[in-house]
């Protein structure tokens, strides 16, 4: 099998970002001069996936308006004579072409598991990459690209995970594993934010995944969680982990930048703003004029 469509799971209320969440979804948040939404889009172009599903909240349409050309702001810049900026504006929409994009609709915030399962119709039964809208890794070769190469070998459901310390791991999904080759672990529990002092290992799971149709199969059957009433993507890796399914794990190279909430997206804004070429030395030199 071959990895040749992405899952990117862009809806949710975005409470943690309110109140400017209201009139911006957070998937649209800027990283530098780009949305967060574009990285993620990046990461799946360049490790050579073509074909893109949406989840989306109901009614909300600012993602789709943004990938689309638009003529209109083309006319004004090129009526006022802004040729720089028409041929800059020009270039990033170009970004989108050849992109085969289309959305289904998670009517209700029902958890990770659920929000994937309403991609099923879009899906044969294939191998598909699985990315959310917050999470994004800095790295030479696209995160999703590692997680393909270890997927061409193993064909089984393949997880991101990524290193932590210890005074940071119990509010992430931790994986008990058995290493098995460099960087590349057999997963044998996933633990839920455990308590301190008791995570199976300092290895945490990163909301980027490779599905098989046979976790399609377990999320169909799934059912709510009792304490949180939502269908639980680890829960489902839980439950197949239990009756023997094999699950693979990837320790991924480069640094884990999170956007779920709104301190996590300031460090990651002004990380990528401090190495970016065009912008790094001016803020560095900003930074230490206001100390």
């Amino acid at each position: 099998m071959e990895v040749k469509k992405a899952v990117i799971l862009a809806g949710g209320l975005g409470t943690r970002f309110l109140p400017l969440s209201k009139v911006v979804p957070k998937e649209l948040w800027p990283l530098v001069d780009e949305p967060v939404i574009q990285k993620i889009i990046s990461e799946a172009k360049d490790s050579g996936i073509f074909e893109m599903v949406f989840v989306l909240s109901p009614g909300e349409k600012k993602l789709l308006d943004y990938i689309k050309p638009d003529l209109k702001i083309e006319k004004v810049l090129e009526e006022r004579g802004k040729d720089k900026l028409l041929n800059q504006f020009r270039k990033d929409q170009s970004f989108f072409q050849n992109i085969d994009f289309s959305y289904v609709t998670q009517r209700e915030p029902l958890g990770d598991g659920h929000a994937v399962l309403q991609a099923v119709k879009k899906i044969k039964d294939e191998a598909v990459a699985c990315l959310f809208a917050d999470d994004i890794v800095d790295s030479k070769t696209p995160c999703l690209t590692q997680l393909m190469n270890v997927f061409k070998t193993c064909q089984k459901p393949v997880i991101a995970l990524y290193r932590l310390p210890q005074d940071k791991i119990s509010s992430y999904g931790v994986v008990k594993v058995e290493k098995i080759a460099n960087r590349v672990y057999k997963i044998k529990e996933i633990v839920e934010k455990p308590k301190p002092g008791t995570a199976p290992s300092d290895l945490a799971v990163i909301g980027k995944y490779i599905l098989t149709s046979e976790v399609f199969d377990y999320l169909k059957k799934a059912k709510p969680s009792q304490e949180r009433k939502e269908i639980i993507l680890a829960d489902v890796f839980g439950e197949m982990l239990q009756q023997g399914k094999v699950i693979y794990g990837y320790e991924v190279e480069g640094k884990w930048l999170e956007c779920g909430n709104k301190l996590a997206w300031l460090k990651s804004h002004l990380y990528l703003s401090l190495k970016d070429p065009r912008f790094g030395e001016d803020l560095k030199k900003f930074l230490k004029e206001i100390k």
